[in-house]
């Protein structure tokens, strides 16, 4: 059949045709399930892989500016002597561009204790302007406050350390240090009270249950600091161009020191977020591609029911392009409307994710998000607009191709044996 006999492609003829393929009918009512399941199969897919993606992004990106927001995006520890000029050389590490702050720690580990219980803590002295100079900190601050925090021998701790220990704003917190008075008999602990003047809660476990802050010359005395300091927290605008901060504070030190960055911090725990990120990323995109393969069955179905109509066709007319667009219209359309539905499914549930949490942790009756397992008080969400656009793109794809061999096995059809057996 020639060209010219044929319609242009992708006419109205052919849109008619394909959208009547896709309407129920009694006789070919089975082949309209496997389509239904088809688009099903690729929203759920869709959306799946969007919340997974967004919920691992913000995850990640949660965790990362809590730990950022109190740990350091550097830190400078001393080689070749004490850091007693700590209050110098932070200085020059604060002209440095790019560096918002350089706040020398004395950093120690401790017992806290009450009448009611205990627990391991890590006890941080800071000076009161660079607490304030914290947002993740100083906006975090429930009770109390940091006035006067650096005149008084009183302690800021996290909500979780004060619910465990069953105290409150002005109770004593008692620490317990093995690094105390060197005596004849050896070291003894150093055990000492602080009244509680402020409390925090960052929203991560880790750090509201296990933080003590203390006033700097406080934890110089407490931990035995001769008029140095531990190491310089160093926080910068930018924690991904930590490499090029980290040459310039290295020159601008002029002293033999040690640096080390967050990612060489926490390199094992955000490596793995990312293995995770990734085999998710690969398991859930299964799901779409057993969608499209449901799209390959239910077509090929539709191309063996409608031989004789193809057969009709192609004697009226219709070329084999007319007859193979025919068929990938009628399964790209599976695949494009399960895509955006499920683009719309996934945007929904992560818009709408904490309310979803709670109602179902109300219908249930359990916590599904425990925040003592998974560090963070609540479930965050992120979409990333690139990654959104790929899970999009592979999508329509996969659908695309899905289509092509049925098309090809349609387009191939001979008229004459399709109607021999009718």
């Amino acid at each position: 059949m020639s060209d010219q006999t044929g319609t242009r492609p992708f006419s109205p003829f052919e849109w008619m045709l394909s959208l009547r393929y896709l309407r129920a009918r009694r006789k070919e009512g089975f082949i309209s399930v496997i389509a239904g399941f088809s688009f099903i199969g690729i929203m759920l897919g869709v959306a799946t892989l969007i919340i997974v993606m967004a919920v691992m992004n913000g995850f990640r990106k949660e965790l990362l500016g809590k730990i950022l927001g109190v740990q350091g995006h550097m830190v400078m520890q001393p080689i070749d002597q004490p850091l007693t000029d700590y209050a110098e050389v932070a200085e020059r590490l604060m002209r440095v561009p790019g560096i918002r702050l350089a706040a020398p720690i004395v950093e120690g580990q401790a017992l806290a204790t009450s009448p009611f219980n205990g627990g391991g803590v890590i006890v941080r002295g800071m000076r009161a302007q660079d607490l304030r100079r914290l947002p993740l900190i100083s906006s975090s601050i429930k009770q109390g406050g940091l006035e006067d925090f650096d005149t008084t021998e009183g302690v800021m701790v996290g909500q979780r350390l004060a619910n465990q220990l069953s105290l409150r704003l002005g109770d004593m917190l008692t620490l317990v240090s093995s690094k105390g008075a060197s005596t004849p008999m050896g070291t003894t602990p150093r055990i000492k009270a602080y009244p509680i003047v402020a409390i925090f809660e960052v929203g991560m476990t880790e750090y509201d249950s296990a933080f003590v802050f203390m006033p700097f010359a406080e934890a110089q005395a407490y931990f035995n600091r001769d008029g140095d300091a531990t190491s310089i927290e160093v926080y910068t605008d930018n924690p991904d161009q930590v490499d090029r901060y980290r040459r310039e504070a290295s020159a601008a030190v002029e002293r033999p020191t040690f640096f080390v960055d967050w990612r060489q911090r926490n390199a094992t725990f955000f490596s793995a977020l990312q293995v995770e990120r990734n085999v998710m990323f690969m398991i859930l995109t299964l799901i779409v591609l057993v969608a499209a393969l449901n799209i390959v069955s239910g077509l090929i179905m539709l191309v063996k029911d409608k031989g004789s109509d193809i057969a009709i066709l192609r004697t009226m007319g219709a070329t084999r392009g007319s007859i193979m667009r025919v068929f990938l219209i009628t399964g790209a359309s599976i695949g494009v409307v399960g895509t955006l539905a499920g683009f719309a499914l996934g945007v929904l549930v992560c818009l709408n994710i904490e309310r979803i949490q709670e109602f179902v942790s109300w219908v249930t009756g359990t916590t599904l998000w425990d925040p003592t397992v998974r560090f963070l008080t609540n479930i965050p969400a992120d979409m990333s607009t690139g990654e959104t656009f790929s899970v999009l793109i592979m999508a329509l794809v996969l659908s695309f191709l899905a289509t092509l061999y049925p098309s090809w096995r349609a387009a191939k059809l001979d008229p004459v044996e399709a109607l021999r057996y009718e």
